[in-house]
């Protein structure tokens, strides 16, 4: 059930500029977050993912699909520190586990979620967290609510950003820790790093790759399977001049051999795109 409330509770932060300038290698883009008072941010989640686990000759697949609506309410920035709530207003969840009946539901049906459901429609309409951010995106200040803590690759709700400008191609990693369990009951962190890319700028709108990284060897396949649902391979696109995201995509294709015996196998496969509501189409300017 963990990783499917990580969709409903996943987040991430806008990225911004200060200046916007010609649209070539030469340039260099301050990448800074741009947030006003009373502002509401509004971002459509999809994530689609299948799970393929064959233990003792034994072949399961589990499927699950959400769609989430999501915002981000600003409420109040003195001076360098932005402060808002994140809040998740509606998800439809479908899932099916091997060949159980496939479980549906809306949070604007109406009708009782079922139990499987049940951690995350207690969220619904809720502020999950309270953060504050500085420009870079480091978190000088958080609340948690429940089940707020959780995520879906790229680790926190927002994004530390680099120091200084940088250019076309220019890259910067932000070093993060997951924490899994041995197969000896012991837990074991395994660092990784995010390292971002910028690879282009056009019209105003600046497109990031992202990719993660382990630094931590993972000699335990049953560790490595744990590890993988939270790796993050993707494209993310950010409005330099109105300091927020515009859309980004994660992508995961990972097979682990061995995670429980030397005959097992998991298989993942998913896909999660989030769309900035009523996004405007950008078109070129100049200073």
């Amino acid at each position: 059930m963990d990783r499917y409330c990580l969709a409903i509770a996943f987040t991430l932060a806008a990225l911004g500029s200060t200046g916007f300038a010609a649209d070539d290698e030469s340039t260099k883009y301050l990448l800074r977050y741009s947030l006003t008072g009373g502002q509401k941010l509004s971002y459509e989640v999809t994530h689609v993912a299948k799970t393929k686990t064959r233990l003792k000759g034994d072949e399961e697949i589990s499927q699950v699909h959400t769609v989430s609506q999501r915002h981000w309410a600003v409420t109040h920035v003195d001076g360098d520190e932005m402060t808002f709530d994140h809040v998740v207003d509606s998800v439809e969840m479908t899932q099916q586990q091997g060949d159980k009946e496939e479980i549906r539901w809306s949070s604007g049906s109406g009708e009782e979620p079922p139990r499987v459901f049940s951690k995350v429609a207690e969220q619904i309409g809720k502020t999950l967290a309270t953060v504050t951010i500085n420009p870079r995106g480091q978190e000088t200040d958080r609340q948690d609510n429940g089940g707020s803590k959780a995520s879906l690759g790229m680790g926190s709700l927002s994004l530390a950003l680099p120091d200084e400008p940088i250019a076309i191609g220019d890259s910067w990693a932000i070093p993060r820790e997951i924490k899994t369990r041995t197969e000896d009951g012991l837990v074991k962190p395994i660092k990784i790093r995010e390292l971002y890319t910028l690879e282009k700028v056009k019209s105003g709108v600046a497109t990031l790759s992202v990719r993660s990284e382990p630094l931590t060897p993972i000699e335990e396949q049953s560790v490595r399977a744990q590890v993988v649902q939270q790796l993050s391979n993707g494209t993310i696109k950010f409005d330099l001049d109105a300091g927020h995201m515009i859309s980004k995509e994660l992508n995961w294709d990972e097979t682990v051999v061995g995670f429980q015996g030397p005959n097992s196998m998991m298989e993942y496969r998913a896909r999660m795109t989030e769309q900035l509501i009523d996004s405007v189409v950008r078109t070129a300017r100049r200073p």
